[in-house]
């Protein structure tokens, strides 16, 4: 039945008569001609010439459309979003501050106002509409699928018949087939330098690899009882030279730090009370973990012990994401790969802690970790500053078996059971988007790295490809014949690889 809303009181009548009466009197903005000088924020070097605009058109919109004209960029699929900072202090472009200072005259129209800028995006992200390739060689299902952080050419694979691969992308051939699992390869993980690959098996053990020989680094690590359900790798800016480690997640309850040169525990973190179902090692030496416990800790990675417990969730949490995972899992590399990679470890180490600084500046400087459930929710949450959640994310109408933030922190995208993805804003948890298009349960998601694409996995033997800035589809891919169970784009944007129940590893291109 409709509501029916009361009608106004008297009171109500007099406030709307008054403000009839008395119009808003909007502020006026003086008029003028104000030079400007766009500026690289990091360089200081000049974005195109000095142009004139009026004070009233200075928003960042306009200098948005603006600097895209300047730089030659007119169609509107090519332009960059950028972001402006004051010119006449810290903190951010504000059209208010500006008017201000000119009406104080502290600045004046004879003289360029040098404004700094960035672009939030410094490559874009083609939509992959095409299989370029479909390789066979497993036997089984694949359950995993990761590229290399350093290159696009690189993809390695887990799979049901106990072994993992390496493929050539670039010729769409198999390159080396890591044997020595007794069980399912249930998870697949590189070194943020690119060095070493680690696989995770149902044979309750974890196995370092070389991924440019194929052969094994050592034994099987030891410790775990049961199968290994989730690895990632210490963040290379944290890391002590010469000694990279790792964390793996068991059915067993518990998560194990590696010593990856040493082959040994470093220390097991106990005190789940189920199926540790995702593991994630955060930039500032936190570890995260989610559980069928319906609980998701934090651990200090150096001592070993419980920090914080983050309990909301009614039932098993299946998976976590940091807001930092993409700079964390690319280290040193950007969208370019090795080409502009550094050369020493001092460099490298640099690089990756600007890479992480640049992620966590729009959020405060914090990392953001989001957490999904078979209860059917979402939480967001700031695990540094708080054990409440931020947000309560709710909307998915079955388990959430998948979650993942964009490169650039803004967004997230989850996928559910219930046939459908969803995206979120990120830095307070409110709903934009219901993608529609699947028919099957979608299994898993991933962003291209400019952000602005994303990739989805699922039981109805199809992956899409969503413009995530209006919510529609942008490319259909079939080609699988059976449920494709793990996605992933490449770092540098060329390729995503996919594989699942049909055996078969593609590769699709633009």
């Amino acid at each position: 039945m409709t509501t029916v809303l009361p009608p106004p009181s008297k009171r109500q009548k007099r406030e709307d008569a008054a403000r009839a009466r008395d119009p808003i009197e909007q502020p006026s903005i003086p008029e003028g001609l104000q030079p400007i000088q766009f500026r690289d924020a990091d360089t200081g070097a000049a974005q195109g010439p000095v142009v004139t605009v009026s004070l009233a058109d200075l928003t960042s919109k306009n200098l948005s459309l603006l600097l895209n004209g300047l730089l030659g960029k007119t169609d509107p699929s090519d332009r960059l979003p950028y972001h402006f900072y004051s010119p006449l202090g810290d903190g951010e472009f504000s059209q208010e501050q500006v008017i201000k200072a000119y009406l104080e005259g502290k600045t004046t129209t004879e003289v360029s106002l040098n404004i700094p800028c960035r672009a939030e995006a410094v490559f874009k992200v083609k939509a992959v509409t095409r299989c370029s390739a479909s390789v066979t060689g497993h036997g089984e299902a694949i359950l995993a699928t990761a590229f290399s952080p350093a290159s696009s050419s690189r993809l390695a694979t887990g799979s049901g018949d106990k072994t993992a691969r390496i493929w050539d992308c670039d010729t769409g051939t198999p390159l080396h087939t890591l044997k020595g699992h007794t069980g399912w390869v249930l998870a697949v993980a590189w070194s943020p330098d690119g060095g070493m690959l680690a696989t995770g098996s149902m044979d309750n053990t974890v196995r370092l690899w070389d991924p440019e020989k194929g052969e094994p680094l050592g034994g099987p690590l030891k410790g775990h009882t049961k199968w290994i359900t989730s690895m990632s790798w210490e963040p290379y800016h944290l890391r002590e030279p010469g000694r990279p480690r790792l964390a793996s997640a068991s059915k067993d309850y518990t998560i194990r730090i590696w010593d990856a040169v040493g082959r040994q525990t470093d220390m097991a973190l106990t005190g789940h009370k189920g199926n540790v179902s995702c593991v994630r090692w955060g930039g500032t030496g936190l570890i995260y973990s989610a559980s069928h416990d319906r609980s998701v800790k934090v651990w200090d990675a150096a001592k070993g012990t419980l920090v914080h417990t983050l309990n909301a969730h009614a039932h098993w949490v299946n998976h976590l994401a940091l807001s930092t995972d993409f700079v964390l899992r690319t280290g040193y590399f950007d969208h370019k790969g090795k080409k502009d990679a550094p050369d020493t470890v001092d460099a490298k180490r640099r690089k990756a802690l600007e890479r992480y600084e640049a992620a966590t500046k729009g959020a405060g400087g914090v990392e953001r970790l989001v957490t999904a459930s078979d209860d059917c929710t979402m939480y967001l949450w700031e695990p540094s500053k708080s054990t409440k959640p931020l947000e309560r994310m709710v909307g998915h109408q079955k388990q959430v078996n998948h979650v993942t933030f964009s490169g650039d922190g803004v967004l997230v995208a989850s996928a559910g059971f219930d046939n459908h993805v969803k995206l979120w804003q990120a830095k307070d948890g409110k709903f934009l988007f219901t993608l529609r298009g699947h028919v099957g349960p979608v299994y898993q998601c991933a962003f291209s790295p400019d952000s602005r694409l994303l990739v989805s996995a699922s039981k109805d033997t199809t992956l899409k490809a969503w413009d995530v800035r209006t919510g529609k589809l942008a490319e259909n891919l079939p080609g699988h014949q059976d449920e494709v169970f793990a996605v992933d784009w490449a770092p540098d944007g060329q390729r995503v690889g996919s594989g699942g129940q049909d055996k078969a590893v593609r590769i699709w291109r633009n």
